[in-house]
């Protein structure tokens, strides 16, 4: 004879851990979701000043040549 496996406390048990322990991995991976998106917007944020620095710094120097000809 079968024993039935769905009022067994044991199981209950085991199947409540499996279940917490998927809530906790499925919880880091939208944390590392979410740092890699915090970390391509800072990326993305640096490179955008950096070019701005660039271009004021080529435009300064042209600004300045220009005036120095005069």
């Amino acid at each position: 004879m079968e024993r039935d496996t769905r009022h067994n406390p044991d199981n209950q048990a085991e199947n409540s851990e499996m279940i917490a322990r998927s809530l906790e991995a499925e919880q880091k991976d939208k944390q590392r979701e979410h740092t890699r998106r915090m970390n391509k917007l800072w990326i993305w944020l640096g490179v955008m000043i950096l070019v701005a620095i660039l271009i004021w710094f080529i435009f300064g120097l042209g600004l300045f040549e220009a005036s120095g000809n005069m």
